[in-house]
């Protein structure tokens, strides 16, 4: 054999050695990969050949499998007021699930390990495996009254609600939504395929869950934190600093109201969060310094990647400042200060619960299809905020804002029952403000925490979103 047909020998037997070990390499080792991926579409098929398990809110399944009819052995997916649970649930379909039906999948669909005992007595006794149904912590009232409250607005935003004592999210409402059928067909797939596309393009991102992927400047709601700050360091509810009609910051920082915040004379700790008063607590923040107002941020949550609960969560910014011009705006949720609506109510439930920072979680409980329960929800404390006596001073601080002579946040009062609150008018850099408003209640036994964000509204915080967070606050608490 003459060498070049010797070297091209070699060299097509050196190509058959490569492909067989990418065979072997594909075959044996990204063989559980490839069938897990999510763009897998034998993967999806061979899901709709059998039953997924529900996602329940209360004794509701909001989301469910039903055979498709005919013939056919497949199962469509179901959601029973769909645009309500949207943000929550997200939807079921090929290459693309999102939100619970995404995180909570090997549960749904009966591959994860736990239910393999399950799922091997059914073999034996003929009966079709099923996957286990999710439990949420969703109230089914404060996640209609947040829908209700954006719908009347005709507003873009978010609205969270958590449970003090434990973390459960008890509402989490994204606005605009969508209709989770729309995009979950499996007899109509083409026109499934387009409202998706639809839904990716709109540049009103009715997919995105602003509650915990939206961050925002949370304006004077972040005041909380100052103040929290400027407590814990050995300060006062009646401790005074400058409060002047405009700090020069670079450039000027007025009060909204115009003026200054107490006659001309140093304002109080209180009467500031009271009236939400700029030029003080943006002297708050430059006095405490830019590492005591981000370990007071951290410690609320902001700065950490909060554990999926299980939907992934957008981690909150509040960076060391060492500018006193960009300090002192920060101070007033301004500047690098970024918050998704699950952070700020968080800050208030941290509040409500005498400093101590729930984990927040969505998954309640989950069962097999015999009821068994496999998984259930373990609150914990994810961190001590500020002591109970700094919590006690902010509560009644935060009261102040709803029923003080001159509190911002007077229409997130409840008849009747004390709320703790705080507004919040957020400047942007796209358009007109955001507005915010951040409560519990009852104050004196917190039975919810609820934080608001309306995307450029253009208002104020205590006349577009406080009026929400009542609602949501009404429905837990009237249950």
């Amino acid at each position: 054999m003459n060498k070049p047909i010797r070297r091209l020998a070699v060299f097509a037997m050196a190509l058959f050695g490569v492909l067989l070990l990418n065979v072997t390499w594909i075959q044996a080792f990204q063989a559980d990969h490839l069938r897990e991926h999510e763009y897998n579409r034998r993967q999806f098929v061979d899901s709709l050949n059998q039953a997924r398990g529900a996602i329940l809110v209360g004794n509701q399944e909001v989301a469910y499998s039903e055979p498709v009819g005919g013939d056919s052995e497949q199962y469509q997916r179901v959601y029973e007021n769909g645009p309500l649970y949207a943000p929550v649930t997200g939807a079921f379909r090929a290459g693309s699930s999102t939100g619970i039906e995404q995180t909570e999948n090997a549960l749904l669909n009966g591959d994860d390990e736990q239910l393999a005992v399950g799922n091997f007595l059914d073999m034996l006794t003929g009966e079709e495996p099923q996957g286990a149904s999710v439990q949420l912590t969703i109230h089914e009232g404060a996640q209609q009254a947040a829908m209700d409250g954006f719908e009347a607005l005709g507003q873009n935003g978010a609205a969270v609600a958590l449970d003090p004592s434990t973390g459960a999210v008890l509402a989490s409402f994204s606005s605009p939504t969508y209709d989770p059928n729309s995009v979950a067909s499996v007899t109509e797939t083409e026109a499934a395929g387009e409202a998706w596309t639809d839904l990716e393009t709109d540049e009103q991102q009715p997919l995105l869950n602003r509650g915990l992927n939206e961050r925002y400047p949370p304006g004077s709601t972040f005041k909380i934190v100052t103040a929290a700050a400027a407590l814990e360091a050995g300060e006062t509810p009646e401790s005074t600093i400058d409060a002047p009609e405009t700090l020069d910051l670079g450039a000027p920082l007025p009060n909204a109201f115009g003026g200054p915040c107490n006659g001309g004379s140093p304002d109080s700790l209180a009467h500031s969060i009271e009236i939400s008063c700029n030029t003080s607590m943006a002297n708050w923040a430059i006095e405490l310094g830019g590492q005591a107002m981000t370990d007071q941020a951290t410690a609320f949550g902001f700065n950490t990647e909060i554990p999926g609960i299980p939907v992934p969560v957008t981690e909150s910014l509040a960076p060391v400042e060492t500018d006193p011009n960009i300090l002192g705006r920060s101070g007033i949720g301004q500047s690098n200060v970024e918050a998704t609506p699950l952070q700020m109510a968080m800050v208030a439930a941290g509040v409500a619960n005498d400093g101590d920072v729930m984990t927040p979680y969505l998954v309640e409980s989950v069962r097999a299809s015999d009821l068994s329960e496999i998984e259930s929800a373990s609150p914990d404390v994810l961190t001590t905020a500020v002591s109970g006596s700094t919590a006690d001073d902010l509560t009644e601080m935060m009261i102040g804002v709803t029923e003080g002579d001159e509190g911002s946040g007077t229409s997130g009062a409840i008849p009747g029952i004390q709320v703790a609150g705080k507004t919040g008018t957020a400047e942007t850099a796209s358009g007109p403000t955001h507005n915010w408003f951040i409560s519990f209640a009852p104050a004196d036994d917190p039975q919810v925490a609820v934080a608001v964000v309306v995307e450029h509204g253009g208002g104020s915080g205590g006349t577009l979103a406080a009026p929400i967070a009542k609602g949501i606050m009404e429905a837990v608490i009237n249950e």
